[in-house]
């Protein structure tokens, strides 16, 4: 089975879904034969690499709320994280573009550290608070991962990749993906957002058993349970225990 999966590393819904993913495919009984492919998405194309803002004051820009507010919203996401299992020190995120990480993952698929370089790049964005617009900071990153340095800075330094990340892009526009993170289970079902376990494992079983035409699923109250980011920003779904 192959899982494809759209997603931005300043979305903060994305690292949860990933990590809700990963912990339903350790209880499902054919996950060697799964395979994660991470496709690029964009939230924001013309986010500015330095803005020089915190993501408080990102928040409260964009969106045109309060300090309070953004705080609010930033104490929502890091609960949200918890039920995932993963700490976010959401108020230390870097706003930035994401454009060169991107590029540097699709380098990472032809060295076979695909995965590794998005997982180490999303503990970088929301748990340490790195600047991952930063090309010193991303070459480091892939080093950490067991890439050549040298290598990634020549990658971040060129344009080179620059046509994978918009054939993703394009790709995920031709499937009608406005929202990530969006995972695309053998062609053949969808799960819109970070849904919560059961979801995934429904999905993952439909789509090993049913030849069927792509479908979205979801909980049956989807609104509520599945968090999902947009330009337009991130719904946050009520807290709920973790499984």
């Amino acid at each position: 089975m192959n899982i494809e999966v759209w997603s931005d590393f300043m979305c903060p819904f994305c690292y949860i879904g990933k990590r809700r993913l990963e912990n339903v495919l350790e209880q499902f009984p054919h996950r060697d034969q799964v395979k994660l492919q991470f496709k690029s998405f964009e939230l924001d194309p013309n986010a500015e690499l330095n803005s020089g803002k915190t993501n408080t004051e990102y928040l409260t820009s964009k969106y045109n709320i309060s300090e309070e507010q953004a705080r609010g919203m930033n104490a929502q996401m890091n609960a949200n994280a918890r039920t995932a299992g993963l700490e976010y020190n959401i108020d230390a995120m870097v706003p930035t573009n994401s454009f060169a990480a991107h590029r540097l993952t699709h380098w990472a698929d032809t060295q076979g550290k695909a995965l590794e370089l998005s997982e180490r790049l999303f503990q970088a964005v929301f748990i340490e608070g790195k600047h991952t617009g930063d090309h010193e900071v991303l070459a480091d990153l892939a080093q950490e991962v067991g890439l050549d340095r040298d290598a990634a800075a020549a990658v971040l330094s060129s344009d080179q990749f620059t046509e994978n990340v918009r054939a993703d892009q394009a790709e995920g526009a031709q499937l009608g993906i406005q929202g990530v993170p969006f995972f695309v289970l053998d062609r053949k079902f969808a799960v819109s957002g970070a849904q919560p376990d059961e979801v995934f494992l429904n999905a993952l079983q439909k789509a090993w058993d049913e030849h069927s035409p792509f479908t979205i699923v979801e909980s049956a109250d989807a609104a509520a349970d599945g968090g999902v980011c947009t330009d337009e920003g991130c719904e946050i779904p009520p807290n709920k225990p973790s499984n």
